[in-house]
C-alpha cells in the first residue's frame, strides 16, 4: 500500500554493540501506527538457536515481515552450520532476486556473538566499521550516541543501553522499554 493510502507502520531502533569480547543487541519496544503508540512492550530482539547455533538478531520495519525474513535466516543457519557469514549473504541474496521477498519491508541486524551485520532488501551484507550497527527510525541518533560512548569504561551492554536511551529521548517512534540480548565471542 502506498505511504497515502496508509498511515504506515513507524518505530523501532535496534543497536548492535560489539566491546570486551561481548556482542549486545538492544531494541526497544514501541510500536505506532501514524501518530499513535499500539503498543510499547514489543519484542523486536529474538534469539535464534538453528542446529544448536546461537544467534541473536534484532529487527526494524513491518514486524510479519520481519518474521518471514527471521525464519528465512533460520533456514540458512540450519543449511550452513556455524557460518553466519555465509547464511547472511544467502539470506540477501534471496530477499533481492526473489519477487515474493523484494517486496519486504524490514533490515535484520545479526550476531553470533563473533561478527555483527546488518542485512538489508538491497542486497547488503554490512559489517560495521567501528563494532556499532543501528537501524530503524531512531538508529542514526543511537549509532552517533554509541560511538561516542565506545571509547569510555562502559562495557556492551552499557553502551548499548545508554545510547537507546539518548535514542528514545530524540526520536518519537521509540521508547525505553528495551530487549536485550548479550551473547559472548
Amino acid at each position: 500500500m502506498s505511504e497515502q493510502s496508509f498511515p504506515g507502520w513507524h518505530g523501532t531502533t535496534i543497536i548492535g554493540v560489539r566491546k570486551g569480547g561481548k556482542v549486545v543487541v538492544a531494541g526497544d519496544g514501541q510500536v505506532s501506527l501514524g501518530q499513535t503508540v499500539i503498543k510499547g512492550t514489543a519484542k523486536k530482539v529474538r534469539r535464534l538457536s538453528p542446529g544448536g547455533q546461537d544467534v541473536v538478531a534484532g529487527f526494524a520495519g513491518s514486524t510479519a515481515d520481519a518474521f518471514t525474513l527471521l525464519e528465512r535466516l533460520e533456514t540458512k543457519l540450519e543449511a550452513t552450520p556455524g557460518q553466519l557469514q555465509r547464511a547472511a549473504v544467502e539470506l540477501a541474496k534471496d530477499w533481492r532476486t526473489d519477487k515474493y521477498l523484494q517486496k519486504l519491508e524490514a533490515m535484520l541486524i545479526v550476531t553470533d556473538g563473533a561478527s555483527l551485520y546488518v542485512i538489508t532488501g538491497a542486497g547488503d551484507v554490512l559489517e560495521p566499521e567501528h563494532d556499532v550497527a543501528a537501524i530503524g527510525s531512531g538508529g542514526n541518533y543511537a549509532l552517533a550516541a554509541a560511538r561516542a560512548l565506545m571509547d569510555g569504561d562502559l562495557d556492551a551492554e552499557d553502551v548499548a543501553r545508554k545510547a537507546m536511551a539518548i535514542a528514545a529521548d530524540i526520536c518519537v517512534y521509540t521508547n525505553g522499554s528495551l530487549t536485550v540480548e548479550v551473547i559472548s565471542g
